[in-house]
């Protein structure tokens, strides 16, 4: 009878973990196409520092200010290709 549970318990644990998308680039991004889509992003800065954040934590805690750039609206999307932007920073996950 545990076997049964243990192995039910395994395949939630592996359909957790692949709920969540991971992409890696080479800027910061934000784009409405992955709204929604649980993506982690990692990217590495022009330090070379290796930079990831939740992309839907970023975009609902700053939904707003996105949304008011034009940038957004013509491309629907937000590029840095520097450094994660200051106002996002506190949202970058800690490796």
């Amino acid at each position: 009878m545990d076997n049964i549970y243990e192995i039910k318990l395994k395949q939630l644990n592996y359909i957790i973990m692949t709920k969540s998308n991971s992409i890696t680039t080479k800027r910061f991004v934000i784009r409405q196409s992955l709204i929604g889509t649980n993506t982690i992003i990692t990217f590495k800065n022009k330090k070379n520092e290796s930079v990831s954040y939740s992309h839907d934590d970023v975009y609902n805690a700053h939904k707003s200010r996105f949304d008011a750039m034009n940038c957004f609206a013509k491309y629907k999307s937000y590029t840095n290709s520097n450094n994660i932007p200051a106002f996002c920073r506190d949202l970058a996950i800690q490796s």
